[in-house]
Protein backbone atom coordinates (compact mmCIF):
# COMPACT_ATOMS: atom_id res chain seq x y z
CA UNK A 1 0.00 0.00 0.00
CA UNK A 2 1.66 3.33 -1.49
CA UNK A 3 0.59 6.85 -0.25
CA UNK A 4 -1.10 7.55 -3.03
CA UNK A 5 -3.56 4.53 -2.91
CA UNK A 6 -4.09 5.55 1.08
CA UNK A 7 -5.05 9.22 -0.03
CA UNK A 8 -7.03 8.40 -2.45
CA UNK A 9 -10.28 10.64 -2.90
CA UNK A 10 -8.69 13.07 -0.22
CA UNK A 11 -9.99 10.58 2.34
CA UNK A 12 -8.14 10.32 5.51
CA UNK A 13 -5.93 7.17 4.78
CA UNK A 14 -6.32 3.92 6.37
CA UNK A 15 -3.34 3.57 7.78
CA UNK A 16 -3.87 6.99 9.87
CA UNK A 17 -7.04 5.77 11.21
CA UNK A 18 -5.36 2.27 11.91
CA UNK A 19 -2.38 4.03 14.23
CA UNK A 20 -5.50 5.90 15.69
CA UNK A 21 -7.69 3.07 16.47
CA UNK A 22 -4.44 1.10 18.01
CA UNK A 23 -3.40 3.83 19.86
CA UNK A 24 -6.68 3.82 21.59
CA UNK A 25 -6.43 -0.10 21.88
CA UNK A 26 -3.16 0.35 23.56
CA UNK A 27 -4.68 3.19 26.35
CA UNK A 28 -6.98 0.42 26.90
CA UNK A 29 -4.58 -1.99 27.70
CA UNK A 30 -2.26 -0.52 29.77
CA UNK A 31 -4.94 1.39 31.60
CA UNK A 32 -7.06 -1.36 32.73
CA UNK A 33 -3.54 -2.41 34.01
CA UNK A 34 -2.24 0.59 35.69
CA UNK A 35 -5.07 1.00 38.01
CA UNK A 36 -3.89 -2.10 40.16
CA UNK A 37 -1.17 -0.49 41.73
CA UNK A 38 -2.62 2.63 43.43
CA UNK A 39 -4.83 -0.08 44.75
CA UNK A 40 -2.04 -2.55 46.03
CA UNK A 41 -2.35 -1.48 50.07
CA UNK A 42 -6.05 -1.20 49.64
CA UNK A 43 -6.30 -5.22 48.21
CA UNK A 44 -3.62 -6.13 50.74
CA UNK A 45 -5.63 -5.09 53.52
CA UNK A 46 -8.57 -6.32 52.37
CA UNK A 47 -7.48 -10.01 51.72
CA UNK A 48 -4.28 -10.10 54.19
CA UNK A 49 -1.51 -10.34 51.70
CA UNK A 50 2.12 -10.22 51.70
CA UNK A 51 4.22 -8.54 49.26
CA UNK A 52 4.89 -11.34 47.01
CA UNK A 53 1.28 -12.31 47.04
CA UNK A 54 0.49 -8.95 46.10
CA UNK A 55 3.23 -9.18 43.60
CA UNK A 56 1.43 -12.37 42.17
CA UNK A 57 -1.73 -10.09 41.34
CA UNK A 58 0.21 -8.84 38.39
CA UNK A 59 1.94 -12.13 37.81
CA UNK A 60 -1.03 -14.14 37.29
CA UNK A 61 -2.30 -11.81 35.35
CA UNK A 62 0.31 -12.00 32.75
CA UNK A 63 0.33 -15.83 32.92
CA UNK A 64 -2.78 -15.49 30.91
CA UNK A 65 -2.00 -12.72 28.87
CA UNK A 66 1.63 -14.01 27.90
CA UNK A 67 0.40 -17.70 26.89
CA UNK A 68 -2.50 -16.30 24.46
CA UNK A 69 0.25 -14.37 22.47
CA UNK A 70 1.48 -16.75 20.37
CA UNK A 71 -1.88 -18.74 19.36
CA UNK A 72 -3.89 -15.44 19.02
CA UNK A 73 -1.08 -14.54 16.17
CA UNK A 74 -1.89 -17.76 14.84
CA UNK A 75 -4.93 -18.01 14.81
CA UNK A 76 -5.36 -14.13 13.72
CA UNK A 77 -2.94 -15.06 10.53
CA UNK A 78 -5.37 -18.41 9.71
CA UNK A 79 -8.80 -16.69 10.98
CA UNK A 80 -8.29 -13.09 10.53
CA UNK A 81 -6.75 -10.88 12.84
CA UNK A 82 -9.45 -8.71 12.89
CA UNK A 83 -12.16 -11.20 14.58
CA UNK A 84 -9.16 -12.24 17.09
CA UNK A 85 -7.99 -8.43 18.00
CA UNK A 86 -11.55 -7.14 18.42
CA UNK A 87 -13.00 -10.82 20.71
CA UNK A 88 -10.26 -9.72 22.80
CA UNK A 89 -10.94 -5.81 23.36
CA UNK A 90 -14.66 -6.51 23.99
CA UNK A 91 -14.22 -10.01 26.37
CA UNK A 92 -11.39 -8.34 28.25
CA UNK A 93 -13.04 -5.18 28.82
CA UNK A 94 -16.31 -7.50 30.43
CA UNK A 95 -13.99 -9.05 32.63
CA UNK A 96 -12.27 -6.15 34.12
CA UNK A 97 -15.97 -4.87 35.36
CA UNK A 98 -16.49 -8.60 36.86
CA UNK A 99 -13.26 -8.45 38.47
CA UNK A 100 -13.94 -5.57 40.67
CA UNK A 101 -17.22 -7.52 41.71
CA UNK A 102 -15.71 -10.31 42.91
CA UNK A 103 -16.17 -10.96 46.34
CA UNK A 104 -12.89 -13.25 47.15
CA UNK A 105 -9.25 -13.00 46.09
CA UNK A 106 -9.73 -16.64 44.81
CA UNK A 107 -12.65 -15.08 42.54
CA UNK A 108 -10.73 -12.13 42.14
CA UNK A 109 -8.09 -13.50 40.76
CA UNK A 110 -10.02 -15.84 38.21
CA UNK A 111 -11.68 -12.40 36.57
CA UNK A 112 -8.29 -11.07 36.80
CA UNK A 113 -6.68 -13.74 34.76
CA UNK A 114 -9.61 -13.98 32.48
CA UNK A 115 -8.79 -10.16 31.66
CA UNK A 116 -5.06 -10.92 30.78
CA UNK A 117 -6.14 -14.60 28.88
CA UNK A 118 -8.13 -11.89 26.36
CA UNK A 119 -5.84 -9.12 26.50
CA UNK A 120 -3.20 -11.77 25.30
CA UNK A 121 -5.32 -11.54 21.74
CA UNK A 122 -4.36 -8.23 20.99
CA UNK A 123 -0.50 -7.93 20.48
CA UNK A 124 0.02 -10.46 17.33
CA UNK A 125 -2.97 -9.36 15.49
CA UNK A 126 -2.76 -5.18 16.07
CA UNK A 127 0.73 -5.82 14.81
CA UNK A 128 0.16 -7.97 12.09
CA UNK A 129 -2.55 -5.37 10.49
CA UNK A 130 -0.22 -2.25 11.44
CA UNK A 131 2.67 -3.77 9.53
CA UNK A 132 0.69 -4.59 6.49
CA UNK A 133 -0.73 -1.29 6.23
CA UNK A 134 1.56 1.26 7.54
CA UNK A 135 3.96 2.00 4.30
CA UNK A 136 7.79 0.78 5.44
CA UNK A 137 8.86 4.19 5.50
CA UNK A 138 6.65 5.07 8.82
CA UNK A 139 6.57 1.85 10.41
CA UNK A 140 8.72 2.93 13.59
CA UNK A 141 7.14 6.11 13.56
CA UNK A 142 3.38 4.47 13.20
CA UNK A 143 4.74 1.91 15.78
CA UNK A 144 5.48 4.56 17.96
CA UNK A 145 2.68 6.87 17.80
CA UNK A 146 0.70 3.84 18.47
CA UNK A 147 3.05 2.78 21.54
CA UNK A 148 2.61 5.83 23.36
CA UNK A 149 -1.07 4.85 24.05
CA UNK A 150 1.06 2.98 26.77
CA UNK A 151 1.96 5.87 28.07
CA UNK A 152 -1.74 7.57 28.62
CA UNK A 153 -2.94 4.43 29.83
CA UNK A 154 -0.83 4.35 32.78
CA UNK A 155 -1.36 7.39 33.44
CA UNK A 156 -4.86 7.24 32.96
CA UNK A 157 -5.09 4.38 34.84
CA UNK A 158 -2.93 5.79 38.03
CA UNK A 159 -5.62 9.07 38.31
CA UNK A 160 -8.54 6.74 37.88
CA UNK A 161 -7.60 4.96 41.32
CA UNK A 162 -5.88 7.52 42.95
CA UNK A 163 -8.62 10.18 42.71
CA UNK A 164 -11.84 7.82 42.99
CA UNK A 165 -10.16 6.10 45.60
CA UNK A 166 -7.53 8.39 47.40
CA UNK A 167 -9.18 11.44 46.68
CA UNK A 168 -13.34 10.60 46.60
CA UNK A 169 -12.88 8.21 49.06
CA UNK A 170 -14.92 4.96 46.74
CA UNK A 171 -14.28 1.50 46.84
CA UNK A 172 -11.33 -0.25 45.19
CA UNK A 173 -13.30 -1.81 43.06
CA UNK A 174 -14.73 1.43 41.40
CA UNK A 175 -11.94 1.87 39.06
CA UNK A 176 -12.37 -1.57 37.20
CA UNK A 177 -16.04 -0.57 36.76
CA UNK A 178 -15.03 3.06 35.66
CA UNK A 179 -12.28 1.77 33.07
CA UNK A 180 -14.39 -1.59 31.88
CA UNK A 181 -17.55 0.20 30.24
CA UNK A 182 -14.76 2.71 27.77
CA UNK A 183 -12.89 -0.66 26.68
CA UNK A 184 -15.81 -2.27 25.24
CA UNK A 185 -16.48 0.96 23.09
CA UNK A 186 -13.31 0.98 21.59
CA UNK A 187 -13.39 -2.76 20.98
CA UNK A 188 -16.37 -1.92 18.88
CA UNK A 189 -15.10 0.92 17.14
CA UNK A 190 -12.38 -1.82 16.15
CA UNK A 191 -15.08 -3.87 14.45
CA UNK A 192 -16.22 -0.49 12.45
CA UNK A 193 -12.74 0.38 11.05
CA UNK A 194 -10.28 -2.34 11.23
CA UNK A 195 -10.99 -3.98 7.18
CA UNK A 196 -9.03 -7.79 7.94
CA UNK A 197 -7.32 -8.91 4.32
CA UNK A 198 -9.30 -10.93 2.36
CA UNK A 199 -8.29 -14.73 3.00
CA UNK A 200 -7.94 -15.47 -1.00
CA UNK A 201 -5.09 -17.84 -2.42
CA UNK A 202 -2.63 -15.12 -3.86
CA UNK A 203 -2.47 -15.73 -7.88
CA UNK A 204 1.28 -17.09 -9.27
CA UNK A 205 2.28 -15.34 -12.48
CA UNK A 206 0.59 -18.07 -14.78
CA UNK A 207 -2.46 -17.48 -13.14
CA UNK A 208 -2.88 -20.31 -10.75
CA UNK A 209 -2.86 -19.82 -7.29
CA UNK A 210 -0.11 -19.94 -5.19
CA UNK A 211 0.20 -23.05 -2.85
CA UNK A 212 -0.43 -21.56 1.16
CA UNK A 213 2.83 -20.86 2.29
CA UNK A 214 3.05 -23.36 5.36
CA UNK A 215 4.73 -22.06 8.99
CA UNK A 216 8.12 -23.37 10.30
CA UNK A 217 9.93 -22.95 13.16
CA UNK A 218 12.23 -21.53 11.17
CA UNK A 219 10.60 -18.59 10.52
CA UNK A 220 10.34 -17.51 13.92
CA UNK A 221 13.26 -18.75 15.57
CA UNK A 222 15.37 -18.68 12.05
CA UNK A 223 17.05 -15.55 12.35
CA UNK A 224 19.44 -13.91 14.40
CA UNK A 225 18.21 -10.72 14.62
CA UNK A 226 14.89 -11.64 15.72
CA UNK A 227 16.28 -13.83 18.65
CA UNK A 228 18.23 -10.76 19.72
CA UNK A 229 15.26 -8.77 19.83
CA UNK A 230 13.29 -11.30 21.56
CA UNK A 231 16.15 -11.27 24.43
CA UNK A 232 16.24 -7.42 23.94
CA UNK A 233 12.60 -6.97 25.27
CA UNK A 234 12.46 -9.65 27.68
CA UNK A 235 14.99 -7.33 29.96
CA UNK A 236 13.39 -3.71 29.05
CA UNK A 237 10.24 -5.22 29.19
CA UNK A 238 11.30 -7.15 32.86
CA UNK A 239 12.90 -3.46 34.39
CA UNK A 240 9.50 -2.00 33.06
CA UNK A 241 7.05 -3.90 34.92
CA UNK A 242 8.87 -3.52 38.34
CA UNK A 243 8.45 0.00 37.96
CA UNK A 244 4.72 -0.19 36.24
CA UNK A 245 3.57 -2.94 39.61
CA UNK A 246 5.68 -1.43 42.16
CA UNK A 247 6.52 2.29 41.59
CA UNK A 248 3.41 4.21 43.42
CA UNK A 249 3.54 1.12 46.49
CA UNK A 250 7.17 2.19 46.52
CA UNK A 251 6.09 5.72 46.70
CA UNK A 252 3.68 5.73 49.43
CA UNK A 253 5.68 2.85 51.58
CA UNK A 254 9.17 3.79 51.26
CA UNK A 255 9.27 7.58 50.17
CA UNK A 256 6.25 8.66 52.04
CA UNK A 257 4.33 9.79 49.21
CA UNK A 258 0.47 10.01 49.32
CA UNK A 259 -2.79 10.95 47.53
CA UNK A 260 -2.20 12.05 44.04
CA UNK A 261 1.35 12.89 44.47
CA UNK A 262 1.76 9.45 43.73
CA UNK A 263 -0.10 9.31 40.62
CA UNK A 264 1.51 12.60 39.15
CA UNK A 265 4.70 11.40 40.57
CA UNK A 266 4.81 8.10 38.47
CA UNK A 267 3.09 9.20 35.51
CA UNK A 268 6.06 11.60 34.72
CA UNK A 269 7.28 8.17 33.40
CA UNK A 270 4.62 7.39 31.09
CA UNK A 271 4.31 11.06 30.22
CA UNK A 272 7.77 11.82 29.14
CA UNK A 273 8.09 8.23 27.12
CA UNK A 274 5.67 10.08 24.26
CA UNK A 275 8.23 12.74 22.93
CA UNK A 276 11.12 10.09 23.59
CA UNK A 277 9.44 7.75 21.61
CA UNK A 278 8.53 10.08 18.77
CA UNK A 279 11.89 10.89 18.96
CA UNK A 280 13.97 7.84 18.63
CA UNK A 281 11.23 6.27 15.99
CA UNK A 282 11.90 9.46 14.21
CA UNK A 283 15.85 9.02 14.32
CA UNK A 284 15.49 5.09 13.50
CA UNK A 285 13.31 5.81 10.52
CA UNK A 286 15.49 8.50 9.26
CA UNK A 287 19.10 6.58 9.63
CA UNK A 288 17.61 3.39 8.36
CA UNK A 289 19.42 1.02 11.16
CA UNK A 290 17.97 0.57 14.68
CA UNK A 291 21.12 -0.72 16.64
CA UNK A 292 22.52 2.17 16.99
CA UNK A 293 19.72 4.11 18.36
CA UNK A 294 19.04 1.06 21.12
CA UNK A 295 22.38 1.11 21.86
CA UNK A 296 22.12 4.85 22.96
CA UNK A 297 18.65 3.86 24.59
CA UNK A 298 19.13 1.12 26.85
CA UNK A 299 21.94 2.30 28.55
CA UNK A 300 20.61 5.60 29.53
CA UNK A 301 18.18 3.28 30.67
CA UNK A 302 20.38 1.27 32.75
CA UNK A 303 21.19 4.93 34.42
CA UNK A 304 17.89 5.98 35.39
CA UNK A 305 16.86 2.27 36.87
CA UNK A 306 19.97 2.52 39.42
CA UNK A 307 19.24 6.03 40.10
CA UNK A 308 15.53 4.96 41.84
CA UNK A 309 17.00 3.38 44.59
CA UNK A 310 20.17 5.27 44.93
CA UNK A 311 18.64 8.63 44.47
CA UNK A 312 18.89 10.15 48.00
CA UNK A 313 16.54 13.46 47.36
CA UNK A 314 13.41 13.37 45.34
CA UNK A 315 14.53 15.78 42.37
CA UNK A 316 16.72 13.17 41.51
CA UNK A 317 14.37 10.45 41.56
CA UNK A 318 11.76 12.24 39.33
CA UNK A 319 15.00 13.06 37.18
CA UNK A 320 15.68 9.54 37.01
CA UNK A 321 11.86 8.20 35.95
CA UNK A 322 11.75 11.21 33.44
CA UNK A 323 14.71 9.77 32.20
CA UNK A 324 13.63 6.27 32.01
CA UNK A 325 10.22 7.43 30.28
CA UNK A 326 12.49 8.93 27.60
CA UNK A 327 14.28 6.32 26.90
CA UNK A 328 13.00 3.11 28.94
CA UNK A 329 10.71 0.22 27.00
CA UNK A 330 7.69 2.03 25.96
CA UNK A 331 10.36 4.24 23.84
CA UNK A 332 12.50 0.96 23.17
CA UNK A 333 9.66 -0.92 21.95
CA UNK A 334 8.94 0.75 18.50
CA UNK A 335 12.83 0.07 17.50
CA UNK A 336 12.11 -3.40 18.47
CA UNK A 337 8.97 -4.12 16.67
CA UNK A 338 10.89 -2.81 13.06
CA UNK A 339 13.66 -4.99 13.87
CA UNK A 340 11.26 -7.72 13.66
CA UNK A 341 9.36 -6.23 10.88
CA UNK A 342 12.34 -5.82 9.23
CA UNK A 343 13.24 -9.51 10.01
CA UNK A 344 10.06 -11.67 9.32
CA UNK A 345 8.50 -13.19 6.67
CA UNK A 346 5.47 -11.61 5.26
CA UNK A 347 3.10 -14.76 5.81
CA UNK A 348 3.92 -14.85 9.62
CA UNK A 349 3.44 -11.51 10.63
CA UNK A 350 1.17 -12.24 13.26
CA UNK A 351 2.57 -15.12 14.91
CA UNK A 352 6.29 -13.18 14.57
CA UNK A 353 4.89 -10.33 16.71
CA UNK A 354 3.40 -12.95 18.91
CA UNK A 355 6.14 -14.82 19.62
CA UNK A 356 7.52 -11.34 20.00
CA UNK A 357 5.88 -10.22 22.67
CA UNK A 358 4.86 -13.58 24.53
CA UNK A 359 8.97 -13.80 24.99
CA UNK A 360 9.29 -9.97 26.40
CA UNK A 361 6.40 -10.57 28.30
CA UNK A 362 7.66 -12.65 30.59
CA UNK A 363 9.34 -10.64 32.28
CA UNK A 364 5.84 -9.26 33.37
CA UNK A 365 5.35 -12.80 34.41
CA UNK A 366 8.00 -12.71 36.88
CA UNK A 367 8.93 -9.18 37.84
CA UNK A 368 5.69 -8.34 40.21
CA UNK A 369 6.48 -11.27 42.24
CA UNK A 370 10.33 -11.65 42.21
CA UNK A 371 10.14 -8.08 43.22
CA UNK A 372 7.76 -8.94 45.93
CA UNK A 373 9.39 -11.87 47.21
CA UNK A 374 12.98 -10.18 47.06
CA UNK A 375 11.51 -6.88 48.92
CA UNK A 376 10.09 -9.69 51.89
CA UNK A 377 13.56 -11.50 51.59
CA UNK A 378 15.66 -8.35 51.89
CA UNK A 379 13.40 -5.59 53.79
CA UNK A 380 13.84 -3.43 51.31
CA UNK A 381 12.37 -2.77 47.42
CA UNK A 382 15.93 -1.42 46.02
CA UNK A 383 16.96 -5.20 45.46
CA UNK A 384 14.24 -5.31 43.15
CA UNK A 385 15.53 -2.32 40.90
CA UNK A 386 19.09 -3.90 41.15
CA UNK A 387 18.25 -7.01 39.49
CA UNK A 388 16.45 -5.23 37.00
CA UNK A 389 19.41 -3.36 35.92
CA UNK A 390 21.28 -6.46 35.92
CA UNK A 391 19.08 -7.68 32.83
CA UNK A 392 19.32 -4.15 31.89
CA UNK A 393 22.92 -5.33 31.11
CA UNK A 394 22.23 -8.62 29.21
CA UNK A 395 19.49 -6.49 26.86
CA UNK A 396 22.78 -4.23 25.74
CA UNK A 397 25.34 -7.06 25.53
CA UNK A 398 22.14 -8.55 22.87
CA UNK A 399 21.87 -5.70 21.05
CA UNK A 400 25.56 -5.43 20.24
CA UNK A 401 24.92 -8.45 18.42
CA UNK A 402 22.56 -7.28 15.90
CA UNK A 403 23.25 -7.20 12.11
CA UNK A 404 22.46 -4.75 9.74
CA UNK A 405 22.57 -4.77 6.07
CA UNK A 406 22.74 -1.27 3.93
CA UNK A 407 19.08 -2.53 2.49
CA UNK A 408 16.93 -0.32 5.50
CA UNK A 409 19.22 2.31 4.71
CA UNK A 410 18.66 2.75 1.11
CA UNK A 411 14.48 2.13 2.21
CA UNK A 412 14.60 4.76 4.53
CA UNK A 413 15.58 7.15 1.84
CA UNK A 414 13.38 6.04 -0.76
Amino acid sequence: MNDAQVNEKGKVPYWVKLTIIFFFGWIALYGSRAIVGPLMVNIGAEFDLSKAQLGSIMSIFFIGYTALNIPSGMIGDYLGKKKVLVTGVVLFGGFTIIAGMMPTYVTFMFAWVMVGIFQGFYYGPQYGLSSEAIPKHRITLGSAIINSGMAFGLSIGYYISSISVGEMGMSWRAPFYIIGVPIIIIGLVMLWIIKDKPKAQPAAENGAPKQKVKLTFKDLFGNRNINLAYITIFCSIYGFFVLVTWLPYYLETERGITGTQISTIASLMPWFAIPGSLIFSWVSDKIGRRKPVLLIMLPLSLVAILAVPMSESMPVLIGALILYGIVGKISTNPVLVAVVADNSPRHALGTSFGVYNCIGMLGSVFAPTLTGFLSDKTGSMDSGFYFAAILICIGIVASLFIKESNNNNEEAKA
